[in-house]
């Protein structure tokens, strides 16, 4: 995601690029999202968000090089999987107990063992410790979600897709107001407001279709989910300006990688999946499968 306050960042190529890049990506993930289910789907999304945290751990490996780092491609749908499995209600405590686990003694013993150098230890704890909800949890999120509904997971997507694209494009031609200069110095205010209001509109368009009628739990969602994308979205940035680095990658033209891609995901799709879960009963959640 970017909202930019003068022209775009990259070479004016890169919107076409951008461009092509969705129209090749997206038939795909629409196409998962409808076609696969059960261990398939959540296979099929963690391959993209494992392919991120390796991401993550090449930007972050300077901080920590001799740390143990890689592991978090392991750890990432290991943990994911342990939250999926707990969709019974009465097994969330196992579930949480499980994970918290592979979190402090997991992590902990993996950087013991890996014989880290003291003067890195804090900051390889550190890395691993926020890297693995940071993608384990939406994975599972986003797995729930489709779980539950293949239709709300298209409303996360089209919240932080189309949000994503409206900062773009109005943050390049009416952006002038900085939103987080030292972060992220090319992002707008203006950007942001647009990406904020388009989600909104977008769970808004949501509520008509699958439901019929505009309620207003459906808005809250929407507006907590497209702030969670924007927050989301600058996390990342900061990650990438902490160490100097421009983009995550270079696997997606006109993107960056793809972490690039999902950082709003990242944070949108726990908050959305936690939504659903305190605003909406069950049966209201029925729709598209």
């Amino acid at each position: 995601m970017e909202h930019v306050s003068h022209p775009p960042r990259t070479a004016p190529a890169s919107s076409t690029q951008r461009l092509l890049t969705a129209a090749i990506g997206t038939p795909i993930i629409v196409a998962g999202i409808l076609l696969l289910s059960g261990p398939w789907f959540f296979l099929f999304v963690a391959i993209i968000f494992t392919w991120a945290a390796l991401e993550y751990v090449g930007i972050v490996r300077p901080r920590a090089p001799h740390a143990p780092l890689a592991v978090l491609v392991v750890l990432v749908p290991l943990a994911a999987l342990v939250m999926t499995l707990s969709l019974d209600p009465q097994r969330e405590q196992q579930a949480l107990l499980a994970l918290g686990a592979l979190t402090s003694v997991g992590i902990g013993s993996t950087v013991l063992l890996a014989r880290t150098p003291l003067d890195e230890t804090l900051e390889g704890l550190g890395i691993l410790a926020f890297g693995l909800p940071y993608f384990a949890v939406p994975l599972a999120s986003i797995y729930r979600l489709q779980h539950r509904d293949r239709g709300l997971v298209f409303l996360l997507l089209a919240i932080v897709w189309l949000g994503d694209t409206a900062a773009f494009y109005v943050g390049s031609r009416f952006g002038r107001h900085k939103m987080a200069p030292t972060i992220s110095p090319k992002k707008s205010w203006e950007g942001a407001a647009a990406g904020f209001l388009t989600g909104v509109a977008a769970a808004a368009a949501w509520s008509l279709w699958q439901r019929g009628a505009l309620e207003p739990e459906l808005l809250v969602l929407g507006a907590l989910t497209a702030a969670a994308a924007q927050v989301g979205d600058l996390v990342e940035s900061m990650l990438k300006r902490g160490v100097g680095v421009k983009d995550s990658g270079h696997l997606l033209p006109g993107h960056g990688g793809v972490l690039d891609r999902c950082d709003a995901l990242l944070f949108a799709a726990p908050v959305l999946q936690l939504g659903v879960c305190l605003l909406l009963p069950l049966h209201a959640a029925a729709g598209v499968h």
